[in-house]
């Protein structure tokens, strides 16, 4: 563990030499076989349609514990879906230990292409804000959580960042998990990765496809599903669908900066790895964090994995459960 800025009474992780790789521990992060057995998160869960600021329909799922201890809010990766293997396994490990779950797809997500004309980019910021809002409703008085991861952890970081401003009731502590903090760094490891391109490009195709079909009169993606490279199609969607001049003006509106942090007036923590092929840890190391704070970059886990075992919990499900839990 390094930069530790507050202790949460951290407990070391230390994977078997066997599951060290940041490539196995990237890669059962999203294995579907997390999902299977009794799920009683997803057995509770309902489906939502949130209307979020400017007429924009976001699709949710929420389950409440009979507990009903908290709520905690998840927020998927780049691609990835309310049910994502990671967002699932997390929310019904904490589900079980009696705390509500509501799952958020973003626009374009989770086989959501249909609900929306506009085109989902990581700048969609205010969506999601509204959407989070939206989703403590359900709280009541109990405390909330924020979970993000990649992505979503970026997503999570720009909520505490607003929360200089804005305020979002009974939010207690804020968790980021392999967070996206520079997308112009983060871009290009993903194209160095022969696994990691091959199994974004074909999410990202596979939903702009979907995308093509519902609004064929919006959209032609013909040209782009060509291209073999993260950075080449993001350049060419910004350039025919969107207002962003550069591919740089589009990573730097969703970027987290330095000082962005250091008034959040409410507990966060950053989890990542050194050996993470996806985010620089540099890029974790660079951000000014308060007393209230937690940046947590240990040495092996890989992008999202973080496992100790193949089978039961992962190290930051105990990680956050021991917050929660307090």
């Amino acid at each position: 563990m390094r930069n530790k800025v507050k202790d949460y009474n951290l407990k070391p992780f230390k994977p078997p030499i066997w599951l060290s790789s940041p490539l196995i521990q990237t890669s059962l992060a999203s294995f579907k076989y997390r999902k299977r057995g009794n799920n009683k998160m997803l057995k509770a869960a309902e489906t939502i349609i949130l209307t979020c600021e400017d007429n924009v329909r976001l699709k949710a799922s929420y389950s409440k514990s009979s507990q009903n201890k908290s709520l905690v809010i998840f927020l998927h990766g780049w691609e990835g879906s309310q049910d994502s293997s990671y967002v699932v396994s997390c929310g019904n490990y904490l589900f079980n230990q009696g705390s509500s779950v509501f799952r958020l797809n973003y626009r374009d997500h989770g086989d959501t292409q249909n609900l929306n004309s506009g085109i989902f980019l990581s700048t969609n910021f205010n969506e999601v804000f509204d959407a989070v809002k939206q989703a403590v409703a359900f709280s009541g008085e109990i405390p909330v959580y924020i979970v993000g991861f990649s992505l979503g952890g970026n997503f999570s970081l720009r909520i505490a960042r607003s929360l200089r401003d804005l305020s979002i009731k009974n939010l207690k502590h804020i968790f980021a998990i392999s967070p996206v903090v520079d997308p112009w760094s983060a871009a290009p490891l993903v194209d160095g990765n022969y696994f990691y391109k091959k199994y974004f490009l074909k999410k990202w195709k596979n939903s702009l496809h979907k995308k093509q079909k519902f609004f064929p009169d919006l959209y032609n993606f013909n040209d782009i599903f060509s291209d073999n490279s993260v950075m080449s199609m993001t350049k060419k969607i910004m350039a025919q669908y969107t207002e962003f001049p550069s591919i740089k003006s589009y990573f730097d509106a969703y970027r987290v900066d330095a000082h962005d942090l250091k008034t959040c007036p409410i507990p966060i923590s950053i989890i990542t790895s050194a050996d993470d092929g996806i985010i620089p840890h540099e890029d974790i190391e660079k951000l000014e964090l308060n007393i209230n704070a937690n940046r947590i970059i240990t040495s092996k886990g890989g992008h999202n994995g973080f496992f100790q075992t193949l089978t039961g919990p992962t190290w930051y499900d105990e990680y956050i459960s021991d917050i929660l839990n307090g």
